[in-house]
């Protein structure tokens, strides 16, 4: 049975500096998943092994990062999230460290698996800030912790792969397994002990995730906005190696981190998208970035000219895709959490695994548009993926604005 609505309760006041905190942490956390894809050439070269085996200790990480969310995601409504967040934090720094002393690539492997289980915090800190505000602020601070996030996301590669080249592929685990924990004691101080909102078990958690997707419109609406852009967004991430590593423009894939830090605005239009929310709705911001996402296709086609007009044509589009990607999380955030303020845990579970799965077929696409048509073929893909996500914004029936919620109901059982 779950508690009343803690929408009729008092909202805490959030201290000012806490958003903050909470931003680095989730772009501290959320580093574990993607700086060993900078490490693949340094890890065959210490065990020996062929670059695709190095390469699965990346694809291992994400895998248990998606199954982390299903999982262990729900358990935000069910259990107090500062010693929650604490004791996960704690498991993927001891999993960092086992990582970094691994004798042979099955250790890596599987040390590995349980990092990408356990660093769900950013997941469990988004719900947590959103309960912490008022209605008028929570895109703002959802935004702000988004934008740590992004610049945890496009950092981990340049720290991996640095840290990496100059003391070897164990480095980066071993600084990264002491920040880890490090973070765990200022988080375990810093963090307010909220009550759990439910007493469901476990099961029952689980089961409600799937459920709210079709008891939810809103849920549902942001899902498909979040899972097709992302899918965009991944289609055009995971071929840019091929395109700027191949004939056409020759480069090495250090090309590809420039390119990627170029999407670093992303960190500063993040809180921006939060006002907007709070300011004009959700469904708006969806919009302004479904035509974002249309934009960076267009400039994108150009990539495909080679020459440095076809590499600034690539940087730009690429920094209007990351852009829109990442202020549409915002947004679709932000409208989910005002759904049931007793289930944000596992409305987030819901969301953030349709917007993978969302991820994983993009790139699984794009990566076939790509061999049968070349780079066009991946931004026709893209603009195919935002269309789609245009139609719903436009027929479909508006949901619940973010910053308006539910004064009564429970969850659907």
């Amino acid at each position: 049975m779950p508690f009343p609505d803690p929408s009729t309760a008092h909202v805490p006041v959030l201290p000012r500096r806490l958003p903050l905190v909470m931003a680095l942490a989730c772009g501290v956390s959320v580093a574990n998943v993607y700086f060993p894809q900078a490490l693949t050439p340094l890890i065959a070269d210490g065990f020996d092994v062929a670059t695709s085996t190095a390469a699965t200790v990346a694809t291992v990480t994400q895998l248990g990062y998606a199954v982390g969310i299903f999982f262990l995601v729900p358990l935000g409504d069910r259990l107090s999230r500062r010693p929650l967040i604490t004791v996960l934090l704690a498991v993927t720094g001891l999993a960092l460290l086992a990582a970094a002393l691994a004798p042979a690539t099955g250790a890596l492997l599987a040390a590995s698996a349980v990092v990408g289980v356990a660093t769900v915090v950013p997941q469990l800190l988004l719900p947590l800030a959103a309960g912490l505000v008022a209605d008028d602020r929570r895109g703002a601070v959802i935004g702000t912790l988004q934008g740590g996030l992004i610049g945890g996301i496009l950092l981990a590669r340049t720290f991996g792969g640095t840290l990496g080249e100059q003391l070897g592929w164990r480095a980066p685990y071993l600084v990264a397994a002491a920040l880890t924990v490090l973070l765990a004691l200022v988080l375990h101080v810093a963090l307010p002990n909220t009550a759990p909102a439910t007493r469901d078990r476990y099961t029952a958690l689980l089961a409600a995730s799937a459920r709210m997707l079709r008891t939810e419109p809103g849920l549902r609406r942001s899902a498909l906005f979040q899972a097709t852009l992302f899918g965009g967004f991944s289609a055009a991430w995971t071929v840019l190696a091929l395109l700027v590593t191949g004939s056409r423009y020759g480069l090495d894939s250090r090309a590809v981190g420039v390119l990627a830090l170029i999407g670093a605005a992303s960190m500063v239009c993040a809180p921006v998208a939060g006002r907007w929310v709070d300011r004009h709705g959700a469904d708006r911001v969806s919009l302004w970035c479904i035509l974002g996402t249309f934009a960076a296709a267009a400039v994108l086609t150009l990539g495909a000219a080679g020459s440095w007009v076809g590499l600034a044509a690539l940087a730009v589009g690429l920094l209007l895709l990351d852009i829109a990607v990442q202020c549409s999380q915002v947004a679709n955030q932000a409208r989910i959490f005002a759904l049931r303020p007793e289930a944000r845990s596992r409305l987030n579970t819901a969301y953030m695994t349709c917007s993978f799965l969302g991820g994983s077929a993009g790139s699984w696409l794009g990566i076939r548009a790509y061999a049968q048509t070349g780079w066009l073929g991946v931004c026709a893909l893209m603009a195919v993926l935002a269309l789609l996500a245009l139609v719903v914004c436009l027929t479909g029936a508006p949901a619940r604005q973010a910053g308006t919620e539910p004064r009564s109901g429970t969850l659907a059982r």
